[in-house]
């Protein structure tokens, strides 16, 4: 048996207070303290889980002996906390996005690999059961919508929606087509606050596959959708909901010679089972009831113990992070 990771969480408000209870409670960690700005918070949190707690982010995690960091703050102070505890030989998850910018983000991926240090980024829609189901089935992407929509919660406002909605999509796109970022357009505006609510990014990569993804964090009801199409097939997937639903073409199915002018529909009795049980195949996808940010943290804690590269790591939330600079540049030039 592996000693459990010393591990402390920084930030212990409305999501990092999810991080400590769930490593609070899983037997390959320790959860030595919680740390956070506001005392009140902090102290709460602490004798929930029945752990030290501190308002000081600088000295509390090696005071408490830490191995590992669980970086759960607003998003302008990613980068200093990251370098510092790096720097103090710690290994880090840090809540996406990565960074504020690209350049704060590359500092992190360069420290992080020049003190051997693990460097996990908080994308967890990968760790959706959802998402694990999409990637086992071998597609290749050719056009991609989402939309993820969320009511105002006055959170994350430090950022806009791009930042904090829509670079979840970014990365699983960038995770799925594996193929360079040639253009990107997109529409948008503030409506509430002073960075955007609401983006529409239209992605287009080399190899001619085109992303459409929407994000709004203004909307009256939550949405977390992404539709996949492909030559093999057709996938639609509910992250909230975790479902999933595949449609692929029969082997019989060959759009080459099949010859639909000679199809004499009317003489067939149901065609909804003509097409989806005879040209087309329906099945729906099989995913467990995994807590993704369960699975994203236990994933973090096996990395520090076995040294392997997260499923997550900091390259690829530098990549998502760079895409969602250009997608803030793009919509810069058009400003409401």
């Amino acid at each position: 048996m592996k000693e459990p990771v010393r591990v402390a969480v920084v930030g212990v408000g409305h999501l990092g207070k999810h991080h400590a209870r769930l490593l609070a409670a899983m037997p390959t960690a320790k959860l030595v303290c919680v740390v956070d700005s506001n005392e009140e918070i902090a102290r709460s949190v602490g004798e929930e889980w029945d752990v030290p707690w501190s308002c000081d982010a600088d000295r509390a995690p090696t005071d408490f002996e830490a191995e590992a960091v669980s970086i759960v703050v607003p998003t302008r102070a990613h980068c200093e906390l990251a370098l510092r505890y790096l720097d103090q030989g710690l290994d880090i998850l840090v809540e996406k996005p990565l960074a504020i910018s690209p350049s704060e983000g590359r500092r992190m991926v360069d420290l992080a690999k020049a003190k051997e240090r693990v460097l996990a980024v908080g994308h967890v829609e990968r760790f959706n059961p959802a998402v694990r189901a999409l990637q086992g089935l071998g597609l290749t992407p050719r056009y991609i919508e989402s939309e993820r929509l969320a009511p105002f919660t006055f959170r994350s406002t430090d950022i806009g929606v791009v930042l904090d909605l829509m670079i979840h999509d970014i990365d699983l796109v960038l995770s799925l087509v594996d193929s360079e970022l040639e253009d990107v357009e997109v529409q948008g505006g503030a409506l509430f606050t002073p960075a955007e609510d609401i983006a529409s990014a239209r992605l287009r990569f080399a190899n001619g596959a085109v992303a459409r993804l929407t994000a709004n964090r203004v909307a009256l009801r939550p949405k977390r959708q992404m539709r996949m199409f492909s030559r093999e097939g057709y996938v639609s997937l509910d992250f909230g909901k975790r479902y999933g639903l595949v449609i692929r073409k029969s082997d019989t199915w060959d759009v080459q010679k099949l010859d639909l002018g000679s199809i004499a529909t009317a003489q067939i009795q149901d065609l909804w089972k003509f097409v989806f049980e005879g040209l087309l195949h329906v099945k729906e996808l099989e995913m467990g009831e995994n807590n993704p940010l369960e699975e994203e943290l236990r994933c973090f804690l096996e990395c520090v113990r076995t040294r392997e590269k997260p499923l997550v790591d900091g390259e690829a939330g530098l990549r998502a992070l760079e895409v969602a600079q250009r997608v803030l540049d793009c919509l810069a030039e058009h400003p409401w």
